[in-house]
């Protein structure tokens, strides 16, 4: 694909052989009682919404190395923040796996709950 860009890890195309899919909500910084965890501080809320990404996926039976496609929301108009909250996620130690195939980021001006600042939403490759 040389009349593509080089990207920053991801991949511009993934291809993924017939069989099952798991198709994840969008996971958001909140804990199990649905409250919005570090409010103001967007590390923790990325941190919080990779505790509940690896959870899902292992709900579904699927690993970070599972996915093949990721979309990460990200309240704010400044493309560098954006980016270092997707970095963040891609340099994540158990979960940047997920962020190896294709891979889309979109800053955003509001998401589901108040004081949200991020969103991922998941697509991995059931084992058979």
């Amino acid at each position: 694909m040389s009349e593509l860009h080089s990207t920053g890890g991801y991949e511009h195309v993934t291809i993924v052989e017939p069989g099952r899919l798991a198709f994840l909500a969008g996971q958001c910084p909140v804990d199990a009682d649905e409250n919005v965890v570090g409010v103001g501080d967007l590390d923790r809320q990325i941190e919080q919404v990779a505790a509940n990404c690896l959870a899902a996926l292992a709900a579904a039976g699927a690993k970070p190395e599972d996915v093949v496609r990721s979309v990460v929301y990200v309240v704010s108009a400044e493309s560098e923040a954006v980016g270092r909250a997707w970095h963040r996620l891609a340099d994540h130690p158990d979960l940047a796996p997920a962020f190896k195939a294709a891979s889309t980021v979109l800053g955003v001006t509001a998401l589901g709950y108040p004081d949200q600042q991020i969103e991922v939403d998941l697509t991995a490759r059931l084992p058979e």
